[in-house]
């Protein structure tokens, strides 16, 4: 059964629009934790183990106690209002999945970047994924225990983020904080969205 997460006296007839949303970043940022602890379904998650195969390959720098890693997408799914269900699609984090990122990309109405102050260089990537296709994202700050802490124009100068692009600080782990970094993007997104012909003001 769908959670809700709205009043109860809304009308039980009402068909919520899908919206597709992406949560990115780079390895070991908390796109998994962040999509499980927010989803009102059991999250589909394509995490493994990772293994001796992997030495040299992925860069695990500040993140060597990871012991599992996402080979393909995580997928979840969220009722933010009576007329909006988020669906949510996790990108892999390394490199040598980032061919997937186009695809998971198409169709969403923009993307949750995450960011590790433990790993900034590790978000370039993503950062610039989305700029180039002219997705709307936030930046997400993921809290972690014990990593050094910077203000957002120290995370806007590190990271070259343009002055219009939201900068938050949030706990993947958390539900309602997830939940309100979703929230703050759909709005982002929905303002970047062209204004429809006849709402220009028509004064004169």
């Amino acid at each position: 059964m769908v959670s809700t997460n709205y009043d109860a006296g809304t009308s039980e007839n009402v068909i919520p629009t899908p919206v597709k949303i992406v949560v990115a970043g780079g390895f070991g940022a908390g796109k998994t934790t962040m999509v499980g602890s927010v989803s009102e379904i059991s999250p589909l998650s394509t995490e493994e183990l990772m293994t001796q195969a992997s030495d040299g390959v992925d860069d695990i720098t500040g993140v060597e106690r990871k012991t599992t890693t996402t080979v393909a997408l995580d997928f979840g799914r969220i009722t933010i209002s009576p007329h909006t269900v988020l669906y949510l699609f996790g990108t892999p984090g390394q490199d040598r999945f980032w061919y997937m990122w186009d695809e998971l990309a198409r169709g969403a109405i923009g993307t949750v970047v995450l960011v590790d102050t433990r790993r900034l260089d590790s978000s370039f990537a993503a950062i610039d994924f989305f700029e180039r296709r002219k997705i709307p994202f936030i930046v997400a700050v993921n809290c972690f225990d014990g990593a050094d802490q910077y203000d957002e124009e120290e995370i806007r100068r590190a990271l070259v983020i343009a002055p219009h692009v939201p900068v938050l600080f949030f706990d993947a782990r958390q539900r309602e904080s997830s939940k309100l970094a979703l929230i703050k993007l759909v709005r982002y997104a929905m303002s970047k969205l062209p204004k429809p012909a006849g709402m220009v003001s028509s004064a004169g």
